[in-house]
């Protein structure tokens, strides 16, 4: 593991080395590609020429690691994520997170399109991650831990960084941006879930369900990051609002709200220290 790293790090610095070193990472999430071409893009690696990465297979998701100019900083974006029902595994899925740290990342921007659990949300809306469950049938750091990489046992009391969470609070507000907060549910896939599903999940205290972002989210608190989570509310699960829902409309969705999720993350970009 620690060799795979290491082998695509230095592949990596090779293509950025005439760069500044990148101190936050983001991970864009289905139909939320868009963000990468509203920013000022420095270079650009497909996925598929980076030793050791998985390939992303699903649409939505561009596959391009993009080293990018945000407000005068420098950021690393993953355009398109891994999913653990794409086949992979959830230390495959997860191992970029590995590398971008290796690369000098500390801070990770994660979003997602997720379907809403709780009654008062509606689609469009934008949820701030508090807290997650993860419901996967397997935890990416399962097996022999590498002290190198992180503790054997990770504290979870506060896996979204409260002080990010704060500062995306401000910056919608002075945009006047409406969100949400909430708890959200990592489920498997790849299948949207049953009115049941729906009803189970919310009464075990989730407010928005998807299928990625926890595993994410505990390899980068392995890894010492400072995570932040956000959520598109691209359907709903609510009992009375539940309707046949396609990839494509998540999609479109998620296309539809991304200009919000560009102010918000390049504000949110341009107040974190580093």
């Amino acid at each position: 593991m620690l060799d795979l790293i290491e082998q695509s790090k230095n592949y990596l610095k090779t293509i950025f080395s005439d760069k500044s070193t990148p101190k936050i990472g983001i991970i864009l999430g289905s139909g939320l590609s868009d963000f990468a071409k509203n920013v000022t893009v420095l270079k650009s690696v497909d996925y598929s020429a980076i030793p050791n990465f998985p390939t992303s297979t699903v649409e939505g998701h561009s596959g391009k690691l993009i080293l990018a100019e945000i407000n005068n900083r420098s950021v690393l974006i993953l355009s398109g994520r891994f999913h653990y029902y794409e086949g992979y595994s959830l230390k495959q899925a997860t191992f970029p997170i590995y590398v971008l740290k290796a690369l000098g990342i500390e801070y990770l921007l994660l979003s997602n399109a997720s379907g809403g659990l709780n009654k008062d949300f509606k689609i469009g809306d934008l949820m701030l991650i508090e807290d997650h469950i993860h419901l996967f049938p397997d935890n990416p750091l399962r097996g022999k831990n590498l002290t190198e990489l992180g503790p054997r046992f990770p504290d979870m009391s506060e896996p979204y960084n409260s002080e990010l969470l704060e500062i995306a609070e401000k910056v919608a507000e002075q945009n006047s941006i409406p969100l949400q907060k909430g708890v959200y549910l990592g489920t498997a896939g790849p299948t949207y879930e049953t009115p049941s599903e729906y009803g189970f999940f919310a009464r075990i205290g989730a407010d928005a369900v998807g299928m990625s972002t926890t595993p994410e989210t505990i390899v980068a608190i392995h890894a010492g990051l400072k995570v932040f989570g956000i959520s598109v509310i691209s359907d709903m699960g609510v009992e009375g609002q539940i309707v046949e829902i396609s990839h494509e409309e998540v999609q479109e969705v998620a296309k539809e709200v991304s200009p919000k999720l560009d102010i918000l993350f390049k504000g949110i970009i341009e107040k974190i220290e580093v």
